[in-house]
């Protein structure tokens, strides 16, 4: 894609393998000033999306790419959102501030706001007093780093270990960092791949055993189970 003038633009998602700690795991950053970054849940029909290849599918119909996605929050077993949800600035399902099943009642869990130019994680609480309204929102947990504090309750000789998939996001709100382990890691491993070698403050799990990602640019579209929500960057197809 290029700009105006004929100026070559960055890719919108920059993903990559890594290691850190000696744990693999795969990362994409997203510029969230300049990406068109979106959370998807049902399609025009009112159906579940569910897969990466269904979302790329709609995409196409109306002359767009999915140039990133992974599963983006914790969801029923009909696919519908545990905790908040928002889509195009429509609340689907409403914040949920005590504790709920599964890690998402390891508190405290968060929320991951889209808005324009920027997309923040925030703890639970602390949104629902800052008054901040989403384009595009998802309740998940628990948070991993908390204004650069793991969370209290990750302990580093924990013995669960498990394939995790989170975001993290900068002070600013510009920098998006996505990860998903390519082997099984502690809460604790994975909080500090964020805090510590990313240098993120906020940061917060999405899940664990169904964790997938599509992510072209390093070969990889996991197929599986049907998800409930999904984020991606969302690009227009160049003729």
């Amino acid at each position: 894609m290029a700009l105006a003038g004929g100026a070559p633009r960055a890719q919108a998602v920059e993903c990559r393998n890594i290691s850190y700690e000696s744990n693999r795991y795969s990362i994409c950053e997203v510029d969230a000033v300049h990406e068109q970054l979106r959370l998807f849940l049902r399609d025009d029909a009112g159906n579940v999306i569910g897969h990466f290849s269904s979302l790329d599918k709609q995409l196409d119909a109306v002359g767009q790419v999915l140039s990133f996605a992974t599963n983006a929050g914790m969801y029923h077993a009909d696919r519908s959102p545990v905790g908040l949800f928002v889509e195009q600035g429509e609340e689907v399902m409403h914040l949920v501030p005590n504790a709920g099943p599964g890690n998402f009642g390891l508190l405290p869990n968060g929320i991951f706001c889209i808005r324009q130019g920027r997309a923040d994680v925030f703890e639970t609480l602390a949104f629902r007093d800052s008054g901040v309204t989403c384009d595009y929102a998802t309740q998940s947990g628990p948070m991993l780093v908390i204004d650069g504090a793991l969370h209290p309750r990750f302990l580093p000789d924990s013995t669960s270990y498990y394939v995790r998939n989170g975001v993290g996001t900068s002070a600013d709100g510009t920098r998006v960092v996505f990860v998903i382990s390519r082997n099984a890691v502690t809460f604790h491993q994975f909080g500090s791949l964020f805090r510590d070698h990313l240098e993120l403050p906020s940061a917060l799990y999405f899940d664990g055993n169904i964790s997938r990602l599509h992510a072209p640019q390093i070969g990889r579209s996991d197929a599986g189970f049907m998800m409930g929500p999904i984020v991606g960057v969302v690009e227009d197809k160049v003729n």
